[in-house]
């Protein structure tokens, strides 16, 4: 008795090894292509996410089923991740929650998300998801809430979402979704309860969906009326569209332009157009048979010529709608993807080929710049403006689908910037062959702050100039940081991102934004680990410059650098905020600060910069400024005007002479 005991302790323990090794592949499968395609982790999510680990059920932010043999629940929310929705993710057949609102996704929603049959909850909120929302989310038969808030969402709202039974939470505001609500009903007869309808012509689109209790559409821009069956909604869940309701607070006029007109008028235009068609069909019988003859030809050529370009639009959506990935160098069908590509994110970017860029500067001989990741070339356009073209440095074969969406992401990003005291971005060049991926930017003719902080003539940069510097580098952070919506950030913000003009204006440049995703892409694709962070600088500059509160601590840096003239790490002396710890913090040492080949400046001017560094140093970030009130410090305190440029220095009657 005792032996058969011990046998069956010894097949459950069995049993239970051989469950636990069981883990399904295609789940942990999809679970590292999730992790390949995004390239940034500034918070370190995948540091434990071991690739050679089968069981994933102890990874961050993946939660398993009791008996640890599925995958039911991803939340990875507020981690800033940037990259995109890998449509793998529907190999995890138990998923019943999917939580990745507040990170930094973009591209499109997949159409595959529509395969999880077992999910609850979708929330990809507060994200960049551009594109329109699939209808294969019609096909989400168990979902109960989905929440798609504060993206760059485009397009119609599918009627398919009135498919979803169970749905009781639908969030769509804050996107730019057009188009009609998709709901209506043939009777009057409503339900007082629910404000739903209950009998006559059977309900379609949103209508149907009977266990519906919150849905916010505002912010959009949706036209036509509110349907009768979502009155029982509050009103605000309306208002910022383009509807006829009087209620909700709609759009104005200017922002609603090219929206359908109301019904009305269109049922009165339609009513005319038939009388004239009428009128036209009574002419016709009295007109000569060679008229009609002409006419006929008129419309036959008319239609071939209609359809031909029809036919050949829809062969170009063929051709353009899709391209493979290989996740791997394997002829194995399942190590590839489909990612769909938005072609129309560089529809307003001007492209240059090669050969032009190519002439411009000179064969690339001058080269003006250069780094691991990119080599920055100087131009001339032929009867254009000099130009500056960052080349960057990555093989044909490490570049994937998803690196191509981000670089149109960034190009598209880079070209919304204008501003005075940023540098504007003129065009990109992508070519296969040779493969190229080119930015080109306006050219600042006098070089790197850093150049003349370190290598320049000193005298060059007079206290008054650096003033007029910090002022302008703190007006084109104002504007990147609350004038673009949403927001822009220099990924690694110091004296090398500051170009200057022939005045010594500064421009703000982003030619790093690509060191994250290149240094990814030399690495294994199967590889999983925290290498996305980048060390900008040693010890307490370990920040990654890569949002607002990092911009605002490495702008305090490039203050002391400017006011200084030393760099922001050196071996011999170590941090430049440890060094000026002690003499910030001490009014009557503050002139120790300033760089001593400064042979004047205005201490009121410095008690001020040196104020704003504290603020942007401070160890709590969240005691720190906005940057708009910091330029606001900035611009009230420090007079950078022609009189108090001559009252500060006996030499700025020449100095203004020379610059004249």
């Amino acid at each position: 008795m005792r032996t058969w005991v011990l046998f069956g302790v010894l097949v459950t323990v069995g049993l239970i090894f051989l469950t636990c090794d069981a883990f399904p592949s295609n789940e942990v499968y999809a679970l590292k292509n999730f992790r390949e395609a995004i390239y940034e982790d500034p918070h370190l999510v995948f540091s434990n996410w071991n690739a050679l680990d089968s069981d994933p059920c102890e990874w961050s932010g993946i939660f398993c089923s009791m008996a640890r043999d599925h995958v039911v629940k991803i939340n990875i929310s507020g981690a800033s991740l940037k990259g995109f929705l890998s449509p793998n993710l529907h190999f995890i057949s138990s998923l019943q929650e999917l939580i990745l609102h507040g990170n930094v996704l973009i591209s499109t929603i997949p159409r595959e998300i529509g395969l999880l049959k077992n999910l609850k909850v979708l929330d990809l909120s507060s994200n960049q998801l551009i594109g329109p929302i699939p209808i294969e989310l019609g096909n989400l038969s168990n979902i109960i809430k989905i929440n798609l808030q504060s993206n760059g969402l485009t397009g119609k709202l599918p009627s398919d979402l009135g498919d979803l039974k169970y749905l009781q939470e639908l969030r769509l505001d804050r996107n730019k979704l057009k188009g009609t609500l998709p709901a209506s009903n043939g009777s009057n007869l409503t339900s007082s309860a629910r404000g739903m309808y209950v009998s006559g012509a059977k309900p379609t689109g949103l209508c149907r969906l009977s266990q519906l209790k919150v849905a916010d559409f505002s912010f959009n821009f949706f036209f036509g009326s509110i349907p009768k069956c979502l009155n029982y909604l509050s009103k605000s869940s309306f208002q910022g569209n383009c509807l006829q309701a009087k209620d909700p607070k709609q759009r104005s006029t200017a922002l609603c332009e090219g929206t359908p007109p109301a019904k009305n008028h269109s049922v009165q235009s339609n009513n005319k157009h038939r009388s004239v068609e009428g009128r036209a069909r009574h002419q016709s019988s009295s007109k000569p048979t060679w008229l009609l003859v002409l006419e006929v030809a008129t419309g036959v050529i008319a239609g071939s010529l209609l359809l031909v370009a029809i036919l050949t639009a829809i062969q170009k959506c063929k051709n353009k709608s899709s391209i493979i990935i290989p996740w791997k160098k394997s002829a194995s069908e399942k190590d590839h993807m489909t990612v769909y590509v938005d072609t129309e994110m560089l529809k307003d970017v001007l492209s240059y080929s090669r050969q032009e860029l190519e002439v411009a500067c000179e064969d690339f001989s001058n080269i003006i710049g250069s780094s691991p990741d990119s080599l920055v070339y100087k131009g001339t356009m032929k009867g254009g403006p000099e130009i500056a073209v960052i080349s960057l440095c990555i093989k044909e074969e490490q570049w994937t689908a998803y690196l191509e969406l981000y670089f149109q992401k960034e190009v598209a990003e880079l070209a919304r910037i204008n501003h005075e005291n940023t540098a504007k971005l003129l065009g990109y060049c992508r070519e296969s062959s040779p493969f190229t991926r080119m930015l080109v930017f306006e050219y600042a003719s006098n070089g790197t702050l850093y150049e003349h902080l370190h290598y320049g003539e000193g005298c060059q940069l007079s206290w008054m100039r650096r003033m007029k510097i910090i002022i302008g580098i703190a007006k084109g952070l104002k504007y990147l940081h609350s004038e673009l919506d949403p927001p822009f950030t220099i990924s690694e913000l110091n004296s090398n991102s500051v170009y200057l003009t022939e005045d010594f204006s500064p421009k703000l440049v982003d030619f790093e934004s690509w060191k994250s995703i290149i240094a990814r892409s030399e690495k294994n694709s199967g590889a999983i680990s925290s290498e996305g962070a980048i060390c900008v600088l040693p010890n307490s500059l370990e920040s990654r410059h890569l949002d607002i509160q990092g911009n605002m601590y490495a702008f305090g840096v490039l203050l002391l650098e400017i006011i200084s003239g030393r760099p922001p790490y050196c071996k011999d002396k170590g941090c430049l905020v440890d060094w000026a710890k002690e003499f910030l913090e001490v009014p009557e040492v503050l002139p120790y600060v300033v760089d001593p080949e400064l042979k004047h400046f205005k201490y009121e001017d410095l008690k001020v910069i040196c104020e704003v560094v504290n603020l942007c140093v401070h160890p709590n970030s969240s005691s720190r400024t906005s940057m708009k009130d910091m330029c606001a410090m900035l611009e009230l305190d420090i007079d950078t005007s022609i009189t108090a440029e001559l009252r500060a220095s006996s030499l700025a009657w020449a100095e203004l002479a020379l610059s004249s």
